[in-house]
């Protein structure tokens, strides 16, 4: 089936299974079931005529702009409007960032479960909002930070405690800040991350600097060195993850490179419980 084909099936489907009632229009007698392709066109602010083009496979690409209001006006999920931009456009819909909501309590016992390895959920303005015990003991305990403070650059450009524990801080800084930046911009955060932005210039001459140079860089996976204030030194491998259907949440684990570190690790948990 060709591709604008495919694009107009997806369509008819989906307009046919939208109740009426719930936008209010159930009260004439219908012959088919779901919306009328006019009242699609109306809550889309396209003409009928184009519409209904779409729907038979000629209508030619439409536009990111027109596909955003077609899934607005057929209600569709965040699933389903992806699917209708890789079929109308052949690629995804523009990043729509959205404040994180917290975790459920199934991604909770996910970072528990991956325990004596420290692990944090964070979002794409590197809030943590979620960790296990191990990362409170080996990283830093963010159950004793007021919630605006859980977050990783302002605790590694503002808290002493992360120069102490760095061995190289300023090019862990220069690291972060790179993978930062492209985080927010890949998960179109930019607005949401300019009162944060503007904090840390203030706050740190370091962050300033770093953040004019405008590097970027992946955090997806590599080595991190830290010195533990009790174990001495630790080294993990960390890996950073999609969390699916959450575009907002990365799942990062640490995970110590030796069996040595593991086992310390894991006899320092064991104190504490």
């Amino acid at each position: 089936m060709p591709q604008e084909h495919r694009l107009g099936t997806y369509l008819r489907d989906r307009r046919e299974r939208v109740d009426p009632a719930a936008l209010g229009l159930g009260g004439t007698r219908r012959r088919t079931p779901g919306l009328r392709r006019e009242e699609v066109a109306q809550r889309a602010h396209i003409s009928t005529t184009w519409y209904t083009w779409l729907e038979q496979g000629r209508g030619g690409a439409p536009s990111g702009d027109v596909l955003e209001r077609i899934a607005h006006a057929l209600m569709l999920t965040d699933a389903e409007r992806e699917h209708l931009f890789l079929l109308g456009l052949g690629r995804p819909p523009e990043a729509r960032y959205r404040e994180p909501a917290g975790i459920t309590p199934r991604l909770q016992r996910v970072l528990d479960a991956l325990e004596p390895c420290p692990a944090i959920m964070r979002t794409a303005a590197w809030d943590v909002v979620a960790w296990n015990r191990a990362a409170t003991v080996m990283l830093i305990d963010y159950g004793a930070l007021p919630p605006e403070r859980r977050n990783i650059l302002r605790y590694l450009f503002l808290d002493a405690r992360a120069r102490d524990v760095q061995y190289d801080w300023l090019s862990v800084a220069r690291y972060v800040v790179g993978a930062f930046r492209l985080d927010a911009a890949r998960a179109g955060a930019g607005k949401a991350v300019e009162a944060l932005v503007d904090e840390l210039c203030r706050a740190s001459p370091e962050f300033n600097t770093l953040w004019r140079e405008h590097d970027v860089g992946s955090h997806s996976e590599g080595i991190k060195h830290i010195r533990h204030p009790e174990l001495g030194p630790l080294s993990f491998e960390y890996s950073a993850f999609a969390v699916d259907g959450r575009p907002d949440l990365s799942l990062v684990l640490y995970n110590p490179v030796n069996t040595a570190d593991l086992e310390r690790i894991a006899a320092r948990l064991r104190l504490g419980e």
